[in-house]
């Protein structure tokens, strides 16, 4: 797919699971496991690690980077990760891209299904995964990730980003705007504080990257949020003022964690809103 001046292509890097009830928060089984999965013996979903590679002549840019490869072995257990056919890196590769060769990394925000890939292990040590590469984060965000509250502390690991702070390559957003021409961020926080969607748009044809906003096409109609969700009437909120808009202007939706659709649009029924037609990115 291209917008712009910008090729956009999905970068799988694994697969995971997640339980389906903190998936989907209040929703019952019975509805959830038909609208998804009906999850493996341990109610565990399968999830993508999905990100986006903008390339233009000049830029390529990274949208988000996966659970990476420094889990425990206990942890990898519990989320079920897979990277036995894919990682971020290998699948770069089998674009033709190097890690040298990404120029920036935007990071929807830091828990570890979003931000693992952005370091790696290099002689027992976490360091930046692209070391050409501005990585971008929002400022609240940042301040929530050093001192997250209970409820979201688990899926926060300081190797993750602190090795990119402190070797000067995170760039702090303050707030919405423009980072590129065509591609802007925008903060939503009832998953989590100052989350940034990411979109793509020339004025004609647009694509957003909402990350844990919808993080699979199961998650489009408004009540179907996350227990993850530091903030749920706030998603709730944030779903049914964005809907309309994704709806009127015909924007794609980009899935991170959807295993089996990566992108789609989205239509409005006398039932609600629902996925629309499937995108090949």
């Amino acid at each position: 797919m291209k917008i712009g001046e910008y090729t956009i292509e999905c970068i799988n890097t694994g697969a995971f699971g997640l339980d389906g009830g903190a998936m989907f928060g209040v929703v019952p089984k019975n509805l959830w496991s038909k609208a998804y999965n009906p999850g493996d013996e341990q109610n565990r979903i399968p999830m993508a690690a999905r990100c986006l590679l903008l390339s233009s002549k000049d830029k390529k840019i990274l949208v988000d980077t996966g659970c990476g490869t420094k889990l425990s072995e206990k942890l990898q257990k519990i989320y079920k990760l897979d990277n036995s056919e894919q990682t971020l890196l290998n699948s770069l590769k089998n674009k033709g891209v190097q890690a040298d060769d990404i120029t920036d990394v935007i990071l929807t925000h830091l828990h570890f299904d979003h931000a693992g890939g952005a370091t790696h292990l290099e002689n027992g040590q976490a360091v930046p995964s692209f070391p050409n590469a501005k990585y971008y984060v929002q400022k609240d965000h940042l301040a929530w990730a050093r001192n997250p509250t209970e409820k979201d502390r688990a899926s926060f690991f300081m190797e993750n980003w602190e090795p990119i702070v402190s070797s000067g390559m995170m760039e702090i957003l303050d707030g919405n705007g423009e980072i590129y021409k065509g591609i802007s961020v925008e903060q939503f926080n009832g998953h989590t504080k100052s989350l940034q969607m990411v979109k793509i748009s020339d004025g004609s044809s647009t694509l957003i990257f909402p990350a844990d906003l919808f993080p699979t096409s199961a998650h489009i109609p408004v009540p179907f949020i996350m227990g993850y969700d530091n903030y749920p009437l706030t998603a709730m909120n944030e779903k049914r003022t964005l809907l309309p808009k994704i709806v009127a202007e015909n924007w794609v939706i980009c899935y991170e964690h959807d295993a089996f659709i990566a992108a789609s649009h989205v239509i409005e029924t006398e039932k609600g809103y629902k996925i629309g037609e499937i995108v090949q990115l």
